[in-house]
């Protein structure tokens, strides 16, 4: 934890963390002189009758505690601003982690976990920040010093400290120690509850079509009450040392009264002194009390930051090259390509083909049998197990990773929009794209006619995650936004699912006139999407490819394919053919 605070401490909130404690420590210092004033009252003051001395003394008092007052003020807004910047910074410096790892670390990692890192787990450190530039400078000087103050007081009568420090330490390693696993059941239980609330919030419409809200309200609860379980078992063990804590310093008090009684009727020591002797000793007990708080919220803290420390030391799978190699050409060529994800069975198995610069190319294939993983691999959102991929005869391994997905367009199967405006989500494609540019794009795919009709054109509303648009309108804005980028490759997978057949059958003549040299490669389950290809390759059930050649010769070679012709078309379409 310390590690992470002192890499993402930076210049103004640095200074301020070195301040923090330098007007804690003035507080303490004036704290401390508290009880010392107070026994000379009793004892110079009202033992002698000298009003004077009393006044004057209590002036001091006074200062002393406004003095104390504006350092421990200034502690707590210049604490709570570095805490609050080192947060800020280790937030930022996490979600550029994030966003540079490779698709398998993502899943990896899990989506509800990293948002509980993002969010809470950054929380917990940079409140523990703000509390240990508080604490961690007033339980300890608090603590020395009262003790400190005590033996000057009386060195036998803060032999009574020493003989309940030892104890009181010891407890609390033991404690510790068996709660910081707690805390990390705990945080990842947090995750476990994220998880459920992120699918029912992600999937309300399925829901309650299907009247489960009761299932899922279950779901729910049966991971919030273990969630509470553990945090029961967690802060109850941790708990356990407020009330030694307490136990041992009220016996050290009786004890302090019993001892100093019997110095006072011996004339060893004055009353007053007792008095202040026991205000040290109160004070030390708040600074213990304050020190175990902290160590409870420190060992959380440390779980947390063990957390975020995973995400950082995640090492990207797929990198740039040392040295960039420049293609030349954009045919593709697959060479012997297996693949199978970090953990199960090889998904792809030993496809080779090539595919001409230019060509429209098509797959199918039964559900799970690959298509989009094939296609993934061209632009590095994953990379290959066994074998290459090759554009250009250049390994996409060699390639610049953003030279590579400049050139490689993908239209992913789920149409994710971003809350903002429509141009705002369309110039992902192109950032520096004007008006009428995207206007040309989305002419080329189908949206400029209902684009026309939002009320703010490309300046309208896009709810999160696209809500407000239909399904095959957010298909259609994912292929515009594609199309802005002109790239040399264009993938589609299985991109124009949610259109009708009249939409789909325009929108792939406008794409085949737009995108006329570049290669187009459709993911497609319907066989009027792709019939009409340079090449169509088929892959069966287990990741290989079955048959590869237009759709008349594959009709007559592959029984795969002419088998969901006949399904889709009927056998008439197949005997055509």
């Amino acid at each position: 934890m310390f590690t992470l605070i002192k890499k993402y401490l930076k210049s103004a909130a640095l200074a301020c963390a070195i301040m923090a404690p330098l007007m804690m420590s003035i507080e303490v210092f004036m704290d401390l002189q508290q009880p010392t004033l107070m026994s000379d009252i009793m004892d110079r003051g009202v033992a002698l009758g000298d009003l004077n001395f009393i006044l004057t003394t209590g002036v001091r008092m006074i200062i002393y505690a406004l003095i104390g007052l504006i350092g421990g003020s200034g502690c707590c807004i210049l604490s709570c601003y570095a805490a609050v910047k080192m947060g800020g910074e280790l937030r930022v410096k996490l979600f550029a982690k994030i966003q540079s790892l490779s698709f398998t670390e993502l899943d990896e990692l899990k989506t509800a976990s990293l948002i509980t890192r993002m969010t809470n787990d950054v929380m917990q450190i940079q409140n523990m920040f703000m509390m240990l530039l508080r604490g961690m400078v007033r339980s300890p000087l608090l603590c020395i010093g009262g003790i400190l103050m005590s033996f000057m007081l009386s060195p036998k009568l803060a032999m009574v400290i020493c003989v309940v420090l030892p104890v009181l330490v010891v407890l609390t390693i033991i404690i510790i120690t068996k709660t910081i696993p707690m805390f990390v059941q705990m945080q990842s239980q947090i995750d476990r509850v994220n998880t459920v609330m992120r699918e029912n919030l992600l999937g309300v419409r399925v829901v309650k079509a299907f009247t489960m809200e009761d299932k899922q309200f279950n779901r729910f609860s049966n991971e919030n009450e273990a969630l509470a379980e553990v945090s029961i078992r967690a802060q109850s063990t941790t708990f356990l040392l407020m009330p030694i804590v307490t136990l041992l310093m009220n016996l050290s008090v009786v004890s302090i009264l019993w001892f100093g009684g019997n110095m006072e009727i011996s004339g060893i020591l004055a009353s007053g002194k007792i008095m202040a002797f026991i205000n040290y000793m109160i004070q030390i007990t708040n600074s213990l009390v304050m020190l175990v708080n902290l160590i409870m919220n420190l060992s959380r803290a440390q779980a947390s930051a063990n957390r975020i420390s995973e995400v950082f030391s995640a090492q990207p799978s797929i990198i740039d090259p040392e040295k960039h190699q420049t293609v030349q050409g954009y045919d593709i060529t697959f060479s012997h390509v297996s693949f199978r994800y970090s953990t199960g069975d090889y998904v792809l198995k030993d496809i080779s083909i090539t595919l001409k610069h230019g060509q429209r190319v098509g797959i199918i294939g039964p559900t799970g049998c690959g298509k989009s993983t094939l296609v993934s691999l061209i632009p590095r959102l994953y990379d290959v197990s066994e074998g290459s991929v090759s554009i250009g005869g250049v390994d996409v391994r060699n390639i610049a990773v953003a030279e590579l997905r400049k050139n490689v367009g993908i239209v992913l199967q789920d149409s994710i929009l971003f809350s903002g405006s429509v141009g705002d989500n369309l110039r992902y494609g192109d950032n520096e794209a004007d008006d009428s540019t995207i206007h040309q794009a989305a002419a080329a795919s189908e949206a400029e006619e209902f684009i026309a009709r939002l009320p703010d054109n490309l300046g309208a509303y896009v709810e999160q995650r696209g809500k407000n648009f239909s399904g095959g309108q957010k298909q259609r804005l994912s292929i515009t936004r594609t199309l802005l980028q002109k790239p040399e490759i264009l993938i589609l997978d299985d991109s124009t699912s949610a259109v009708d057949l009249a939409t789909e059958a325009k929108l792939q003549a406008s794409i085949r006139k737009t995108m006329a040299r570049s290669t187009i490669i459709l993911i497609a389950q319907r066989i009027s999407t792709i019939m009409d290809c340079d090449v169509i390759l088929v892959l069966d059930q287990a990741g290989r490819l079955s048959a590869s050649g237009v759709h008349r010769e594959l009709i007559q070679s592959s029984e795969l394919y002419r088998s969901i012709t006949v399904s889709q078309l009927g056998e008439e379409a197949a005997a055509i053919a």
